[in-house]
């Protein structure tokens, strides 16, 4: 593999070639720099991480956390069998370690279902998740001045793509590594924006980070897997695709207009709502409706 480009140790990670210590250094530089070039957050603020156990929400809750940044965990339990339940495992045994206040929601105990029980009306995982998850993050966050979450590269650049792919423009701008102030929405912070998947599974895998690299057993049936794929192809054979990506995309999404559609608040929930009825009451009673 060659040696570090900083030192004569032997390197263990490629393209930047780094030993362990200097690519730790180099990471956790990237993740400070986005933070500080894009005025994520100061010192002062009270830090939602949104948390799943897994490796990239665990390493950005242990660098701010590290950093001296006042952060607490929050994690949504969405009742997937044989998946969740392990991942919240570690994700307890790390925040007891590491002394971090955890807060755990649960989508059994907020809609009487469990993803999986869901699933038995509903066809679209990722639909329902997504939009009872974010319900949950945005209520549970409240009390909070930001909520970060550990998006990194890859999951960006598919997020671009996806909504090229489906000419959903208005969503364009979520893909940024701060979420616009929205009356009623707790601002959304990505700190590892700049940082490819590979980048911190090898820093999870280095700080020696109890989680599991399991996938979500209903990925294979997102869309999001089939534009993953394919970057992930064009990756290979194109290196720097994905970052290029997002670099056009900061670059050009202030040209872009998107709608100014003014957000209501739901009559059923009083979450913040581009309708009378917000997406996850709407959601919910069409579940409860099969019963």
């Amino acid at each position: 593999m060659g040696n570090c480009s900083k030192c004569k140790e032997k390197a263990i990670f490629l393209n930047p070639n780094f030993c362990k210590k200097h690519f730790i250094d180099y990471f956790e530089n990237k993740v400070k720099k986005t933070i500080k070039d894009y005025g994520l957050f100061s010192k002062k603020d009270k830090i939602a991480v949104a948390c799943s156990g897994g490796k990239d929400s665990t390493t950005i809750l242990f660098i701010l956390k590290k950093s001296g940044f006042n952060v607490e965990a929050l994690a949504i339990n969405e009742g997937i069998d044989s998946y969740r339940n392990h991942t919240l495992v570690d994700l307890k045994k790390f925040c007891k370690e590491n002394k971090v206040k955890l807060k755990v929601v649960s989508f059994k105990e907020e809609f009487e279902n469990t993803l999986d029980e869901m699933l038995k009306q509903r066809k679209n995982p990722c639909t329902v998740c997504g939009i009872f998850r974010r319900n949950l993050m945005n209520r549970y966050s409240k009390d909070y001045d930001k909520i970060v979450t550990g998006h990194n590269l890859d999951d960006e650049a598919q997020a671009v793509m996806m909504n090229l792919f489906t000419a959903n423009v208005d969503l364009l701008d979520k893909s940024n590594p701060k979420s616009k102030k929205i009356k009623g929405f707790t601002q959304r912070i990505k700190p590892l924006y700049f940082c490819s998947e590979k980048e911190v599974a090898a820093y999870a895998l280095l700080k020696g980070f109890e989680v599991g690299f399991t996938e979500c057993p209903y990925v294979h049936k997102a869309f999001r897997h089939d534009v993953r794929s394919a970057l992930n192809n064009f990756e290979e054979e194109h290196k720097g695709t994905k970052l290029n990506i997002l670099k056009k995309h900061l670059k050009n999404i202030s040209k872009i207009k998107t709608s100014s559609e003014s957000i209501a608040y739901c009559s059923e929930c009083g979450e913040p709502s581009r309708g009378k009825i917000c997406k996850a009451c709407k959601l919910l009673s069409e579940i409860q409706s099969f019963k």
